[in-house]
């Protein structure tokens, strides 16, 4: 009988360490998503734009290891209407926040390199593609774009947005 028994194991047990196996995995896949939101209640260098009021247009290249122009300067509640524009050879990033912030979010792009923004002050793009971010300075300071891909900002690329 005691080896019939064997078969027989504790359900509750079993249930148990396939809820935590199930619990650990969800948890550890959760950082391999993109840039979700990262519910950002405001941003450290103002708010999203509003398209349909008029804004000052500022176009942006990027290639390798460089933004066109370094930098920019805004008056304080200014609506900026950045033209980005990939003229490199590789993809690359414009993420619009204060230095530290990229620098802390470039830690977490090294862990996960492939990782696309979806938040309103950030874009990746292709070779030879474009895109547009409308975005308010509602905050007077001294804020960073950079590409977070991981080297790239290493490398120098970054430039400077200071509201007056």
């Amino acid at each position: 009988m005691q080896a019939s028994n064997a078969r027989w194991r504790n359900p509750v047990k079993s249930l148990t360490k396939t809820a935590i196996a199930l619990v650990a995995l969800s948890v550890t896949a959760a950082p391999s998503r993109g840039h979700e939101k990262h519910g950002h209640q405001s941003y450290s260098a103002g708010e999203p734009g509003d398209p349909s009021k008029p804004a000052r247009t500022v176009e942006v290249e990027m290639k390798e290891m460089e933004f066109t122009p370094f930098r920019i300067e805004v008056k304080r509640g200014e609506q900026i209407r950045f033209v980005i524009r990939n003229a490199g050879t590789e993809d690359h990033e414009f993420l619009l926040a204060t230095t530290e912030e990229n620098l802390k979010h470039a830690e977490v792009m090294k862990k996960h390199p492939h990782m696309e923004h979806e938040d309103p002050n950030g874009v990746r793009l292709a070779p030879k593609k474009s895109a547009e971010i409308v975005w308010k300075f509602t905050k007077a300071g001294t804020f960073e774009y950079s590409c977070l891909i991981p080297d790239h900002r290493d490398y120098g690329m970054t430039g400077r947005v200071i509201v007056k």
